[in-house]
């Protein structure tokens, strides 16, 4: 039986310090997308925040604040699957996540992913960055269901962890969904080379979601959003600058590349095994 394929779209959108306009330039965005005939539209990291540790805390929201209700309101006028990048996210404890949450067409909350692996970097002569200074973790496997197949979800410096993305796979996941904000430097040494990786590793569609370009922000995106297919090729990229694409994937080819590759069937669990830990819930 013949899967349905899907139309993902990528949005790259810049993010400025007014939250409100870029809550507004995501659902215009959204929007178009739909419209481009988009079945699943998926928006880059802190999408509504600027990506410096200090201004987290001040953008923050619990879940059903501002940015939830419009995203989900978003996906339910526009009918369509929405990975809503991330956001800063405070639970009742105080404690601050880096968010992503995925609305069904309904505008439904049917996933959420809080950033497992925090970027804390000190790169000579590049960047230096530590989220750890005002994230915490979070500490769950995440995949989502839809009518076209299993979703896997994770933030940005989640994708350098490829037991991770395995995991996803291993419940099934046929597409992974990253959105990311590499900067100028980790961005052309590994953006590619990560997302072609994960993919041919777990035989799964890679999409990566990433803000557009600001040069004048603190920390500046590469950009570059893409979808790599489970064979490893790069189907559609974008550069620096603000955009969109809307390809359609299909999800035959994941059936297809695991029968006449099949690493995943070829594992060796009676001698190694990859196993989730138990989680205390966040």
């Amino acid at each position: 039986m013949e899967a349905m394929p899907v139309k993902v779209a990528v949005i790259q959108m810049p993010v400025v310090p007014d939250k409100q306009a870029n809550i507004e330039k995501a659902v215009t965005a959204v929007r178009l997308a739909a419209g481009a005939g988009a079945d699943l539209a998926v928006l880059p990291e802190m999408f509504n925040c600027p990506y410096e540790t200090t201004s987290f805390p001040l953008y923050a929201e619990a879940e059903g604040g501002l940015s939830w209700s419009a995203m989900a309101r978003t996906a339910a006028e526009n009918m369509v699957y929405l990975v809503a990048g991330s956001m800063p996210e405070i639970d009742r404890g105080r404690h601050l996540y880096n968010t992503s949450y995925v609305f069904d067409r309904q505008g439904r909350q049917i996933g959420k992913h809080r950033k497992m692996h925090l970027f804390d970097v000190d790169i000579a002569g590049g960047q230096s960055f530590r989220e750890s200074d005002t994230l915490s973790p979070g500490n769950q496997v995440t995949v989502f269901d839809t009518e076209f197949c299993r979703i896997g979800l994770a933030v940005c410096y989640d994708v350098r962890f490829p037991e991770l993305s395995r995991l996803m796979a291993n419940e099934g996941a046929k597409i992974i969904i990253i959105p990311a904000a590499f900067n100028r430097t980790t961005g052309p040494a590994h953006w590619d080379l990560l997302f072609r990786t994960r993919a041919v590793d777990n035989q799964v569609f890679m999409i990566g979601a990433a803000p557009a370009r600001v040069s004048q922000s603190a920390y500046v995106a590469y950009g570059h959003s893409l979808i790599v297919s489970p064979w490893g090729h790069v189907l559609s990229q974008l550069d620096e600058a603000e955009g969109l694409i809307v390809p359609d994937l299909d999800l035959d080819q994941v059936a297809k590349i695991r029968a006449e590759l099949p690493l995943l069937a070829q594992r060796r669990s009676d001698v190694y095994r990859l196993v989730k830990e138990p989680n205390d819930g966040h």
